[in-house]
C-alpha cells in the first residue's frame, strides 16, 4: 500500500514548507468557491490540473486512478445542474429535464470548481509529509503541540489498525470460520471484525493519552523538535509562481 503513495521523483513542490502550502491551497480554494467567472474557474482548473500532473513527481497512470473520484465528481455535478437547473433561455426540454443556457454555463461552472478542489486537494496529499506538516504547523503557525502530537499519534495508527484487520481476518481463516452468503454474510463479518477492532483501539487511545500527558504535552511549554521546519528560497519560488499563475488566471478571463 505505501509504495502506490511514493513518488517516482521529489520534485521542487516536496521542497516547500508544507504548512506554507496549505495556507496558500486553502485561500486558493477561496477564491474558486466565491467566483462565478466560468472562464476564471476554467483557467484555475487547467493551472491546478498542470501543478497536479506535471509537477507531483507520481506516474501519470497512477495519477489517472487518483483521479477517478474527482472525475466522477466533475461528470456528476455538472450534468446534475445542466439538466435540472433554472434558466430562461431554454435549449430543450422533456418532462423533468431542462437544458437551458444558464443551467448550462452553471453547470459546467460547478464542474469546474469541483476539479479545481480535487486537483488541488490531490496536489497537496501527494507532495506533503503528513509528519512535517503538523511540525510546521507547530513551529510557523504556533499550533498547541498536544492537538499536532494527537493528530500524528492518529495517522501512526493508521497501519497498526490495517495490521490487526489482516491478523484477524487470517485467524478466522485458520480457524475455518465459514461465513454465509449475502448481507448476512456482511453481518457476520461486521459482528467478527468490529468488537475486537474496537475494543484494541479503545486499549490503544487510553495508551497514547497516557503517554501524551506523562510527557506534560497539556502544559503547554516551549518544545523542542526532532524535525526543524523553516521557511526556504523555495517557499518564496512557490509564492511567486503560485501568484503569477493566479494574475495570469485572472487576466486571460
Amino acid at each position: 500500500m505505501q509504495e502506490w503513495f511514493t513518488p517516482l521523483r521529489e520534485t521542487w513542490l516536496y521542497r516547500v514548507n508544507p504548512a506554507l502550502k496549505f495556507a496558500l491551497f486553502f485561500i486558493l480554494l477561496l477564491f474558486v468557491l466565491f467566483n462565478q467567472n466560468l472562464t476564471f474557474t476554467f483557467n484555475q482548473m487547467i493551472i491546478y490540473g498542470i501543478l497536479l500532473y506535471g509537477f507531483s513527481g507520481f506516474p501519470l497512470k497512477r495519477l489517472l486512478l487518483f483521479s477517478l473520484p474527482i472525475i466522477l465528481s466533475f461528470i456528476s455535478s455538472a450534468i446534475t445542474m445542466i439538466l435540472f437547473g433554472r434558466g430562461e433561455i431554454v435549449w430543450w426540454q422533456w418532462g423533468l429535464i431542462k437544458i437551458s443556457e444558464e443551467s448550462f454555463q452553471y453547470g459546467l461552472l460547478l464542474g469546474y470548481k469541483t476539479a479545481c478542489f480535487g486537483f488541488l486537494g490531490l496536489a497537496f496529499i501527494l507532495t506533503s509529509r503528513p509528519i512535517l506538516f503538523f511540525y510546521a504547523l507547530m513551529q510557523q503557525f504556533r499550533l498547541p503541540s498536544k492537538y499536532a502530537y494527537a493528530f500524528i499519534a492518529s495517522i501512526r495508527m493508521l497501519p497498526v489498525i490495517v495490521d490487526e484487520l489482516q491478523t484477524r481476518a487470517n485467524a478466522l481463516k485458520v480457524r475455518g470460520v465459514q461465513f454465509s452468503k449475502g448481507m448476512k454474510g456482511h453481518y457476520e463479518r461486521l459482528q467478527m471484525f468490529s468488537v475486537p477492532l474496537f475494543a484494541q483501539s479503545i486499549r490503544r487511545a487510553q495508551r497514547v493519552a497516557v503517554a501524551m500527558e506523562a510527557k506534560r504535552y497539556q502544559m503547554g511549554a516551549e518544545r523542542t523538535y526532532f524535525y526543524p521546519t523553516t521557511y526556504t528560497r523555495m517557499d518564496v519560488v512557490f509564492v511567486v509562481i503560485m501568484s503569477v499563475s493566479f494574475v495570469s488566471a485572472y487576466l486571460l478571463a
